[in-house]
C-alpha cells in the first residue's frame, strides 16, 4: 500500500507544480478555466490548473506601431504618400483579449484608414503647417474607437510627407518669390525711412545757414581721410549768394545782348582806353 502511494503523491505533486507560472512586472495573464474567463492575473507567481485552464499573456508596455506609407489625395487634389507612428498600450488585458481577435493588427488597420480619411479632408498647406493639430485629431479619433478594446492611444505622429516632384518644384518657386517679395518690401521701407531722415535734415539745414558750412567741412574731412589721389571739393551754391546779391544791388548787371540785325553802339574812347 505504501509503495503504491508514493507514485500517486509524485504524480499529484508534479501536477500541482506544472501549474505554476511566473509573470514579469509588465505582463498580465488572462485566465480561462473550462473556456470561461476568470479575469487577469499577475505579476509574479501565479497558479493555473493544468489541463483545465489556459492563459494568454498581454504586455502592458507602450508599443510603437508603425503605420506604413499611405497614398492620400488631399482636399485640394494633391496626391501624396504619408506614413506615421502610433504609440499605444493595453490598459485592460481582458478587453484586449476578449474584445478583439488581434488588437495589434486591428489597431494598425484602424490607424491606416483613419489616416487616409483625415488627410483626405485636409489641404496641403494645412498639413505642412499645422502638423500638431492633425496629430491631435488622429489621436482622438483612434483613441475613442479603441477604448472598447482596452487600448489607450497616447500619441500619433505623422513622420514623413512624400510630395510629387512637380509639387516640390512649385513650392521652391513659391518660396523664392516670397523671399524676393520680402526683400523688396524691406528695401522700400529702408528707402522710406531714409527719405524721412533726409527731409528732416534738409529742414534743419534750411533753418540754420551755418549748418551747410559745417556739413561742407565735414565732407572735406571725410574725403581727406580716405587718402585718395583725386580730391573733389563740392562748393555749395549758398557761398555765392552774398556775391550775387552785391552784384545785383550795385547795378552791375550785364547788358542784354543785341537782337539779330541790330548794331551794338561802340564804347566811348574813354572807356576803351580804360579797358
Amino acid at each position: 500500500m505504501g509503495d503504491a502511494l508514493v507514485p500517486i503523491l509524485a504524480i499529484v505533486g508534479l501536477y500541482l507544480f506544472s501549474g505554476l507560472r511566473v509573470l514579469r512586472e509588465y505582463e498580465r495573464a488572462v485566465y480561462f478555466f473550462l473556456g470561461r474567463s476568470w479575469g487577469s492575473k499577475g505579476p509574479g507567481l501565479i497558479y493555473l490548473p493544468p489541463l483545465f485552464a489556459r492563459m494568454q499573456k498581454v504586455s502592458l508596455r507602450v508599443v510603437a506601431l508603425d503605420i506604413p506609407p499611405q497614398d492620400v489625395i488631399t482636399r485640394d487634389n494633391i496626391s501624396i504618400k504619408v506614413n506615421a507612428v502610433l504609440y499605444m498600450r493595453v490598459i485592460d488585458p481582458v478587453k484586449a483579449v476578449i474584445g478583439v481577435e488581434n488588437y495589434l493588427y486591428a489597431t494598425s488597420q484602424l490607424a491606416q484608414t483613419t489616416l487616409r480619411s483625415v488627410l483626405g479632408e485636409t489641404e496641403m498647406d494645412e498639413l505642412l503647417m499645422n502638423r500638431e493639430k492633425i496629430n491631435a485629431i488622429l489621436k482622438n479619433i483612434i483613441d475613442s474607437r479603441t477604448e472598447s478594446w482596452g487600448i489607450e492611444v497616447s500619441a500619433v505622429e505623422v513622420k514623413d510627407v512624400d510630395l510629387p516632384p512637380e509639387m516640390k518644384r512649385a513650392m521652391a518657386r513659391q518660396a523664392e518669390a516670397e523671399r524676393e517679395r520680402r526683400a523688396k518690401v524691406i528695401n522700400a521701407e529702408g528707402e522710406l525711412q531714409a527719405s524721412e531722415k533726409l527731409a528732416m535734415a534738409a529742414r534743419i539745414i534750411g533753418a540754420e545757414p551755418a549748418a551747410i558750412q559745417l556739413r561742407y567741412l565735414q565732407t572735406v574731412t571725410e574725403i581727406a581721410s580716405e587718402k585718395n589721389s583725386t580730391t573733389i571739393f563740392p562748393i555749395p551754391i549758398d557761398l555765392f549768394k552774398g556775391l550775387l546779391e552785391a552784384i545785383r544791388g550795385g547795378g552791375g548787371a550785364p547788358a542784354l545782348p543785341a537782337r539779330t540785325g541790330e548794331s551794338v553802339p561802340a564804347a566811348p574812347e574813354r572807356d576803351r582806353a580804360k579797358v
